[in-house]
């Protein structure tokens, strides 16, 4: 515990959260339909207030996100039978979200300033070469990683009790990217079950931006069984195949006749255990898809891009995003070495493959393509994401 303690408050959270910390395994009583204690994630990081945040509609559908790392710590929607389900992964407390050093994550965060990676660290603008942190072998992954936004403290506003507004000021030169950008990620719950995600950014200095949310969903709310049963659409003819170190090769290949080809909804099972080369230098899924939804430049963010479901529970979810590319991960270092023995909300221990991430993004790597949609941001340009997703049951 004293380790623990030393990790923490190296990280700046309050002596309160600490005492908080320490008894987390006394029952409490739950105030979330959730079953998350707000008083776990009331505390001090970075010199600024982080709290629980509560979205909720007439449906029974409740979103819990904080602002730290502006991330979304539980989903529920109601199942087939009307069951309160939470369907994303995540802690129940904020001292293991900020605990980078002993139970690192990404879980459900608004990630800044680049999502996925860039090879190597390195890109060129405008005739100058930028080097960014490398956190990921020799590549640059999520804007950073430990120090990257998903593990910031982001300026909250909650609008009612539907739209959060998250603001986010990152210096320029901050992990090697050019420019001080102003972020704003909001999320709002509507009436007709839709969790909408809006990225905006402007910039003082020509730079690169592509935000994602990470959410690792399973939307039979089994947190102890691997996600083999969800069903999986995506709305693509075609991927970037990725080297062992998931970097994009360059390649733009179609899915026809792979382990890639969700064009027809099946179960994720049926093909994770491929033989093909790009399943098994993966160990699953963690692909980039060239989304049909995107053409001629601009995506068609009213179109279904892919969809999950679960025969379990009954529970659909469609996705939509103005992004050229979204970003298929299945969770396959979860349950992996070190990663077996963390414990997650409800005191669970999560196994491989155990969830889905649907991530909607500018196609990896780039900065160093220029033939693909730019993720480049200018003085006096705004940029703008979108992702929705938009639950039901069937």
């Amino acid at each position: 515990m004293k380790a623990l303690k030393a990790s923490l408050l190296s990280l700046g959270i309050s002596a309160l959260m600490l005492s908080a910390c320490a008894t987390s395994g006394q029952k409490e009583a739950a105030t979330t339909l959730s079953g998350l204690d707000p008083a776990k994630f009331d505390t001090t990081i970075q010199d600024k207030h982080v709290q629980l945040f509560v979205l909720k509609n007439q449906n029974g559908m409740e979103v819990c996100i904080t602002n730290y790392g502006g991330r979304i710590v539980s989903l529920v929607v109601p199942d087939k039978d009307n069951n309160p389900t939470d369907v994303v992964l995540g802690f129940d407390n904020i001292a293991q979200y900020a605990d980078t050093l002993n139970s690192p994550s990404d879980y459900g965060s608004s990630v800044g300033r680049y999502a996925n990676r860039i090879k190597d660290g390195k890109f060129t603008l405008d005739g100058t070469e930028y080097q960014l942190k490398k956190n990921d072998g020799p590549n640059c992954l999520h804007g950073g990683g430990t120090t990257g936004w998903m593990n910031q403290v982001y300026d909250a506003e909650q609008i009612g009790d539907s739209i959060l507004k998250l603001t986010i000021v990152a210096e320029d030169g901050e992990n090697g990217f050019p420019g001080k950008i102003t972020a704003v990620t909001t999320y709002k719950l509507t009436a007709d079950n839709v969790l909408d995600m809006v990225w905006e950014a402007k910039t003082d200095k020509a730079t690169i931006i592509n935000q994602t949310n990470h959410n690792y969903y399973n939307l039979s709310g089994d947190f102890t069984q691997a996600a083999y049963d969800q069903v999986l659409y995506v709305n693509a003819d075609n991927f970037t195949p990725s080297n062992k170190l998931y970097i994009p090769t360059g390649e733009i290949k179609s899915v026809e006749g792979t382990a890639m080809d969700f064009r027809t909804p099946h179960a994720i099972g049926d093909s994770i255990n491929s033989t093909f080369d790009q399943i098994q230098n993966a160990t699953g899924y963690d692909h980039n898809y060239c989304l049909n939804t995107f053409k001629d430049g601009k995506g068609d963010d009213t179109q279904v891009c892919a969809s999950l479901y679960s025969p379990k529970t009954g529970i659909f979810m469609e996705m939509y995003t103005n992004e050229p590319g979204v970003q298929v991960y299945s969770g396959n270092f979860q349950g992996v070495g070190k990663d077996a023995d963390i414990i997650r909300k409800h005191g669970i221990k999560y196994p491989k493959h155990v969830s889905v991430c649907l991530e909607s993004q500018k196609y990896p790597d780039s900065p160093n393509h220029p033939e693909w949609a730019t993720p480049v941001l200018r003085p006096g340009e705004k940029y703008y994401s979108h992702a929705a997703y938009k639950f039901s049951t069937k």
